[in-house]
């Protein structure tokens, strides 16, 4: 079925599905660049899809370059590019989280990222391996019921949520990519018997949602009184109606803790890609000063992190944070599936 879109420089239309390999989810769609020409580079997007076409129609406006979207979830688009190696239509990768990305590394599918770009980005927001490089990023919190848990009673640490007082009290959405990079840090900080004893406090402890705005809700509406999230479904909710947020206040664990973890949304180029001086082209814009301000004044209210961007306002500073250091390269989402099915969490 086609469908067209009125966004400049590119016309999207849908085309033949893309299956999916070692995977349980959908089929991720698939979108082509106008007849009217060809198209430069094809991007295989986890990323929020309407930031992502906000990049593409001010890259295509500014370059000339045109870019065909073809939009999955971070495991979906990773297995994807894992199961078509050489033959990947791909020319760029984008993530929301960086599991995804250090699995197609370490398949050696990533082609090395320009100097120039990487030197846009700080070294914190970046893998060491310099095989890809953070775009943005968010912060890992807890959202709890102001009217059920007073600051004083709120958990030091995010280890604290495996203790036995906790026990029905909060909860996550553990089959979501983005509850497995906050255990893919919490395995690379603490180790895996921390992690195991962790993850076996969590399925005594936790509340298990679908998704992360549902898991909110359910704080927001007394089912439970707190959930481990991200920072993004918060604000987001904030900047509409508020409705699923207005009993919710955002916790910061800060100080190094686990659960103050940046996960870093990541971007690479494929070593395949047979347009990649384009295709580097795109991940220099995203992490230039314009690609920044267009993620800093969007609706995703992730973290700008390069070219000296500062983030959303109505967002903690990220020195506040205090978040642990960690190798975005070093998460092993293999090891953190894993253990997370072995602790019958997933």
């Amino acid at each position: 079925m086609i469908r067209k879109n009125a966004l400049a420089g590119i016309a999207l239309a849908a085309a033949a599905a893309l299956s999916l390999a070692a995977c349980g989810g959908s089929t991720p769609s698939a979108e082509s660049s106008s007849p009217a020409g060809p198209t430069d580079i094809t991007v295989y997007n986890a990323q929020h899809e309407s930031l992502t076409k906000e990049w593409v129609e001010e890259f295509t406006k500014e370059t000339g370059i045109t870019v065909t979207l073809r939009q999955g979830s971070d495991t979906e688009m990773s297995n994807q590019i894992i199961q078509e190696g050489a033959a990947s239509p791909a020319d760029v990768f984008l993530t929301e989280n960086s599991p995804a990305m250090a699995q197609v590394e370490n398949a050696g599918l990533f082609a090395d990222v320009d100097k120039a770009t990487l030197a846009q980005v700080p070294a914190n927001f970046r893998p060491s391996t310099g095989k890809w490089t953070g775009i943005a990023a968010r912060s890992t919190v807890l959202v709890y019921d102001k009217n059920k848990i007073s600051e004083d009673k709120l958990p030091k640490s995010m280890l604290d949520l495996a203790k036995p007082e906790w026990k029905g009290k909060w909860s996550a959405s553990p089959s979501g990519a983005d509850f497995q990079a906050i255990i893919s840090a919490l395995l690379e900080l603490k180790g895996e018997a921390a992690t195991k004893e962790w993850l076996k406090g969590m399925k005594e402890n936790a509340k298990e949602y679908k998704g992360n705005k549902t898991a909110m809700k359910a704080v927001n509406s007394g089912e439970v009184d707190a959930a481990l999230i991200y920072h993004y479904y918060y604000y987001g909710d904030q900047a509409k109606t508020g409705d699923d947020s207005k009993n919710v206040t955002p916790y910061y664990f800060k100080n190094q803790d686990p659960g103050a973890f940046l996960s870093i949304s990541g971007g690479g180029v494929l070593k395949s890609s047979k347009n990649a001086a384009k295709a580097q082209a795109f991940l220099k814009f995203i992490t230039g000063k314009k690609g920044q301000e267009i993620l800093r004044d969007g609706t995703s209210f992730e973290y700008a992190i390069a070219s000296g961007v500062a983030a959303n306002g109505k967002l903690v500073p990220v020195k506040e944070l205090q978040a642990p250091t960690v190798d975005p390269a070093k998460l092993n989402s293999k090891k953190v599936t894993d253990m997370m099915t072995e602790a019958g969490l997933l």
